[in-house]
This record gives C-alpha cells, sequence and structure tokens, in this order.
C-alpha cells in the first residue's frame, strides 16, 4: 500500500507554541523539524473539532524532547528504500520441493519414523493414513527371502530403508556373503517412492555383470519390506551415477536418486543430487550424462587441493555459484599442481555440456592416458557422425580443414575409437557401426535406441569412410574451442581451409548452408572478405559451430 498524503489539519493551541532545545514545534514543519504521526488519542484531543487525519503532518503539541546535543532529523518521510536489481530467485526452492515431493507428505508425529523391524509393522504394505491405502505397494517379486537368507547385522542406513550384512542359506549363494538393502514399504507415502524402488530395481538389473560395479542377485519382498540383494564388497571405489560426491563408498548400489538414460541426446528435467556436485544444467532442468562428468570435475578438484570449486554459506548460494562462478585455479595448491591435471579439471567444469569431455575422452587425456587400459566406445562419435553425412560438401571441406591441425593428443581419441568400429582395410561402413553399437549397448538401448541411431546413418551404407574422413565427421568443434590452444588450431584449420575448401560465397548461399533466413544477411556480411567475396577467418570459425542468430550475439 503506497502513503495517503492528505491536507494537513490545522492545530489549535491556546497556550504559547512550546519550544524544543530552541527549535519551535508549532506551525508547520520547517526543514529542520521533526515529523511527528500522533497516535488516534493524542490526535483527538489536540484538535478542534474531534476529527482529524490519522497521519497529520502538522507539529505535535506533544513531541517527546530530544536527547542534549540531538538535531532534529531532516527527514520528512520514513520512506523505504530497496536495492534494485532486486536479487534472482533461489533455485533451492525447486529442489526442496522435489525432494518434498518424493518424501511424501510430512506425519503429525514429527521426527523421522523409525523404519520397521521385520514383523515390526502391520501387514498389508505397513499400512499408512487415508493417502497410503490407494497405493500398491506390490511388486511382483518373490516372497521367500527368508527362506534363503539370514540376516546378520546392519552396516549401513539411509532415508528410507538400511542396509545389512547375509549369508545365503541355500542355493547357488549357499555360505556366501551378500549385502542386502532393506527397504520399507512404510515409507513408500507416495506413488513417486514406489516407482524410484521399481525403477532402482530395473536399474541394478540392467548393470548387473558390469565389471567396476557391484553384482545384483535379486529382489524380494514380504508385507513390510523390499530386500534388495547384492554382492558384498569391502570398502572401495567405483562411480555412481546422478550423486556423485567425494564421501561416499563409490563401489556401491545407491541407484535410488538414478535415472536410466536410453541415449545421449535424451534430456532429463529433475533437480537432483548435492549441492557441491550439481551441474549446471541440472539446475536449469535439462541434461544427460554430461552432468556426471561434472561431479566427477568437481571431486578431482576436491582431491587435489582441498577445497570445493563453489562455495556459499546458503544452499542458494551455492547454486549461484555454480551457474556464474568459475574454479579458483590461482591460489595454493594449484600452482604446483601439474598443467595436465589442471586441464583434466578445466574441461570437466566447464559451464557449456557441449564441450565438457566424455568419459572416454577423459581416458584419454595425457593425465590418465593408460596404454593397457581398454576405452569403451563413444555414443559421442555416433552423433557427431549423422551431423557430418548429412552436412553440405562446404561444410564438409570446413571440418576436413580443421581435423588436419589437431594435434596428437586428440588424436589419440579418435584412434580409440576408430579402432572399436573393427575397420576393414582401413574403411569402416554402417555395418562397422551397427556392430560396435549392438557389442557395446546396454540391453535397454537396444529395445529402444540402436535402430533409431542407425536409420539415421543410412547414408553410410552406400559410403566407406578412412581414418582421415572418419577424424573430420568424429570431431566436436565446441570441444575443441575449450582447449587452452584452441586459437592455433583454428589458425592452422584456417590455413588449410584456404589451399584446399575455401572459395567465392554469396551471402544468400551462406545463410542457406546455415538455414537462416534473410534476416541474418546483415550478420553475414561480416564473414565474408570485401577482397576475394571468401569465407574471413572470422566467418570460417562461426560457420564452424553452425552459428544461429540467437547464439550469433553470446560468447561461445
Amino acid at each position: 500500500m503506497g502513503h495517503c498524503c492528505s491536507k494537513s489539519t490545522p492545530v489549535v493551541n491556546t497556550d504559547e507554541s512550546p519550544t524544543v532545545n530552541g527549535v519551535s514545534t508549532a506551525g508547520p514543519p520547517s526543514a529542520t523539524s521533526q515529523p511527528h504521526y500522533a497516535n488516534s488519542s493524542s490526535a483527538a484531543s489536540a484538535v478542534s473539532g474531534g476529527a482529524t487525519p490519522l497521519h497529520s503532518f502538522a507539529a505535535s503539541p506533544f513531541q517527546s524532547p530530544l536527547p542534549a546535543g540531538v538535531a532534529p532529523s531532516p527527514a520528512r518521510t520514513p520512506g523505504r528504500k530497496f536495492r534494485w536489481p532486486l536479487p534472482p530467485p533461489s533455485p533451492a526452492k525447486p529442489i526442496m520441493s522435489a525432494i518434498l515431493r518424493r518424501r511424501g507428505p510430512a506425519r503429525e508425529t514429527g521426527g523421522p519414523e523409525p523404519i520397521p523391524e521385520e514383523g515390526g509393522a502391520a501387514a498389508g504394505g505397513g499400512g499408512g493414513g487415508e493417502g497410503e491405502r490407494g497405493l500398491d505397494k506390490s511388486f511382483g517379486y518373490p516372497k521367500n527371502f527368508g527362506a534363503k537368507y539370514e540376516i546378520g547385522k546392519e552396516i549401513g542406513r539411509g532415508h528410507f530403508g538400511h542396509t545389512c550384512f547375509a549369508k545365503g542359506k541355500k542355493g547357488e549363494l549357499k555360505g556366501h556373503s551378500v549385502a542386502v538393502k532393506i527397504i520399507s514399504k512404510a515409507k513408500m507415502t507416495t506413488a513417486i517412492a514406489i516407482e524410484d524402488v521399481r525403477r532402482e530395481v530395473k536399474i541394478l538389473k540392467a548393470l548387473s555383470g558390469h565389471n567396476n560395479l557391484v553384482k545384483f542377485h535379486d529382489a524380494f519382498e514380504d508385507a513390510n519390506n523390499v530386500y534388495i540383494v547384492m554382492e558384498y564388497v569391502y570398502p572401495c571405489w567405483s562411480v555412481i551415477l546422478r550423486r556423485l560426491n567425494s564421501w561416499r563408498q563409490l563401489f556401491t548400489f545407491f541407484f535410488v536418486m538414478s535415472s536410466s538414460c536410453t541415449c545421449a541426446e535424451q534430456r532429463l528435467n529433475d533437480i537432483v543430487g548435492s549441492a557441491y556436485y550439481v551441474a549446471p544444467e541440472v539446475l536449469h532442468r535439462s541434461y544427460s550424462v554430461e552432468a556426471d562428468l561434472w561431479s566427477i570435475g568437481v571431486i578431482t578438484y576436491i582431491l587435489l587441493c582441498g577445497s570445493r570449486p563453489f562455495w556459499a554459506r546458503t544452499e542458494s548460494g551455492i547454486f549461484r555459484s555454480v551457474l556464474r562462478a568459475d574454479p579458483n585455479f590461482d591460489d595454493s595448491p594449484w600452482p604446483i599442481v601439474t598443467p595436465d591435471a589442471k586441464d583434466f579439471v578445466r574441461r570437466l567444469l566447464n559451464k557449456d555440456h557441449r564441450k565438457r569431455m566424455t568419459a572416454a575422452q577423459a581416458l584419454t587425456h595425457p593425465w590418465l592416458r593408460d596404454e593397457n587400459r581398454a576405452v569403451p566406445l563413444d555414443i559421442l562419435i555416433y552423433k557427431l557422425v549423422k551431423s557430418y553425412i548429412r552436412a553440405t560438401p562446404f561444410k564438409r571441406a570446413a571440418l576436413k580443414a580443421l581435423s588436419k591441425a589437431l594435434t596428437e593428443d586428440e588424436l589419440v581419441y579418435l584412434k580409440a575409437q576408430f579402432r572399436l568400429l573393427d575397420p576393414k582395410n582401413g574403411c569402416v561402413s554402417l555395418e562397422n557401426f551397427r556392430a560396435a553399437l549392438m557389442r557395446n549397448a546396454t540391453d535397454a538401448m537396444k529395445e529402444s535406441k540402436v535402430s533409431e541411431i542407425l536409420n539415421l546413418m543410412d547414408a553410410l551404407s552406400y559410403k566407406r569412410m578412412d581414418f582421415e574422413e572418419f577424424c573430420a565427421a568424429a570431431i566436436s568443434t565446441y570441444q575443441l574451442e575449450a582447449l587452452e590452444g584452441w586459437e592455433n588450431i583454428a589458425s592452422s584449420a584456417f590455413e588449410y581451409f584456404e589451399q584446399e575448401g575455401n572459395r567465392v560465397i554469396a551471402v544468400e548461399e551462406l545463410a542457406q548452408e546455415l538455414n537462416l533466413g534473410p534476416q541474418a544477411y546483415p550478420l553475414l556480411k561480416d564473414w565474408i572478405r570485401d577482397s576475394d567475396r571468401k569465407l574471413s577467418f572470422l566467418g570460417f570459425t562461426k560457420f564452424l559451430h553452425g552459428v544461429t542468430i540467437r547464439s550469433s550475439n553470446t560468447r561461445h
């Protein structure tokens, strides 16, 4: 509400006007007088005729004396001042609401409800309030857990369940130690919580057999709990998904926050994970597998220097730091850290997910490179090759020039990927891409995405690609631009392009190459040299990105 400024009502006073510290209080306020807002009772007694506006600007005869040596305030109104622009809304709110949706409504008893032990909850799935009675807590898992395993001591506890040591009583695992994650059905108060458990078991089954992940044995249920039986391992290190942090034993099965992603191009939008390790694109609610590489970058930063790359006193402050701040590589001990290690961390902590290294690229980075370690097939290769074979001849010529300027470090990764395609006579075809994808894809990916990916690469059915052309097809301009030596690479590539690929091109043709309309002509004129009507160096680098009108005004 704004202030209502009404006309002042004269104050009737038969006595001589009082003074305070030599300053008269009668009559309208001067530039040095103290404004006073009388209460209703004093106003009624001080004004003839009874009623007067409550917030009168007339001086009051009942004004309190000021302390000795204190002058009246020159301010006329106690107006409130606002800082502008106002701070942006905190990204913590949608994250907290997502967590509350997963945990379900708060209980009246207050505090976390203890996880019921076997036989400690009501039959039928753990009971619950009126809102839970319609939930189906039956998973269709076997119900003979007690006949096959003997529960031992507890080895861990979380919000939704606890993990116990157990031994097999019969079958293949008789006498063998296993770890059992026991999830209470009483804690499954929402449909989302029930679906989380179903998805966790599904993901564990899909990943079973991977050398670097704990082995999944089976899942059981009874009226009170769900039991997930896993391989028992002693403390060691590996990798998990979407909730990576340096304090967790990574060789584990914390997949309740995970999500199956059948293709690298699939984007997720749930905000999950620990604040210090969350990637910028997760806060923007559009992310994929690159978010895990960011978390690995945060972990590596902490292990190398002992401090966090993004820090604030509040969770919302951490999120703002992740979105806006850059990691500090200047303070101790970074000056004595090897350049390769710093480059590794920088390439993982790039806020643009397109410029971030993939897992396969990280394994071929000079800091981690091991000739005896196998490098996995990178699904990014398929995405880049698909774009290359659909590009125009002019764009392919620019990419070929760029591939000739690559350094040996970038070629190590490309050579490893080319070998995984099992080339014949130094060339690969669509059949090589199909066979390699089938060998490396998960079951879920084979069911949903393999045929779609290969159909988009159908143009390779009539073409064979040697290593030189494969390099041109499989390089990412965005990732190269993130390198410290990008300017040298781009300069060398432009020299090759001038010799073999650059030609006279009109603004209209260049716009057509980039799928832009006439509104882009003024922008594209700056990309073409006036002297010979060929692409300039600026135009060459922009053209490699396939720049759009929106991105042309932003820094890549």
